[in-house]
């Protein structure tokens, strides 16, 4: 049955996954457009050495947030502000984005941009540290969507994580998936890829979510709890 199918042999095909064409990326990427916050806080990211979330995967990410009419939303992986801005912008005005990253000099830059682009400091709250030591704190069934763009080789400990922070309907994203192309090719097994691919099996499995990869920015991988 094709639910059987190993999760290597559909990616090896590399069919839309990855090869839907330069141009309609670039259409998906330009669509919206960008502010001067968003082009200063990816810059950032850019001499920070951090690979951000895509326009198109952002736009997508706020379009989530919007209908949701997200209150509370955590991110894994503040980066320098990318993706927060484009999940703040998409939140209720009275909603909260938590936020962890390992390095607070990162989150710093991020808090700057999110004040340069008008938002009131309450609006987000920033919580140092490494993801899987901060996310048990979290209260259960709280979160409306997660967002996660951390270290790869955890993505499948973040989903459990996930699963325990959302409330029924909410919405789980992960960033990076098609991992720059190396998802599809079955000669590689580091772990950062294989945890991927193990990742995207669980989710598509899962009978407690209803998936879609998204070939937006590097692959957004999202699912909604039931």
């Amino acid at each position: 049955m094709p639910g059987n199918i190993d999760i290597r042999q559909r990616l090896a095909t590399r069919t839309e996954i990855i090869d839907f064409g330069p141009a309609a990326a670039t259409l998906a990427d330009t669509y919206v457009g960008e502010d001067a916050v968003l082009t200063y806080a990816r810059a950032q990211a850019a001499r920070t050495g951090i690979q951000a979330v895509g326009p198109s995967g952002g736009a997508c990410l706020r379009l989530l947030a919007a209908a949701l009419g997200a209150k509370a939303v955590a991110e894994i992986g503040t980066g320098t502000g990318v993706s927060g801005l484009y999940l703040l912008r998409g939140m209720r005005p009275d909603g909260i984005l938590t936020t962890v990253d390992p390095e607070p000099i990162r989150q710093e830059l991020a808090r700057e941009a999110y004040l340069a682009a008008g938002f009131a400091a309450n609006r987000a709250r920033f919580i140092p540290g490494r993801a899987l030591d901060v996310l048990p704190r979290l209260a259960d069934g709280q979160y409306d969507l997660v967002f996660c763009d951390g270290d790869a080789a955890e993505s499948v400990a973040y989903l459990a994580e996930s699963l325990r922070l959302l409330r029924p309907g909410g919405v789980v994203c992960f960033e990076g998936v098609f991992q720059q192309g190396r998802l599809t090719d079955p000669a590689l097994d580091d772990p950062e890829t294989a945890a991927m691919r193990e990742l995207v099996q669980a989710v598509r499995e899962s009978k407690q979510l209803v998936p879609a990869l998204l070939p937006v920015s590097d692959g957004l991988l999202c699912a909604v709890r039931r």
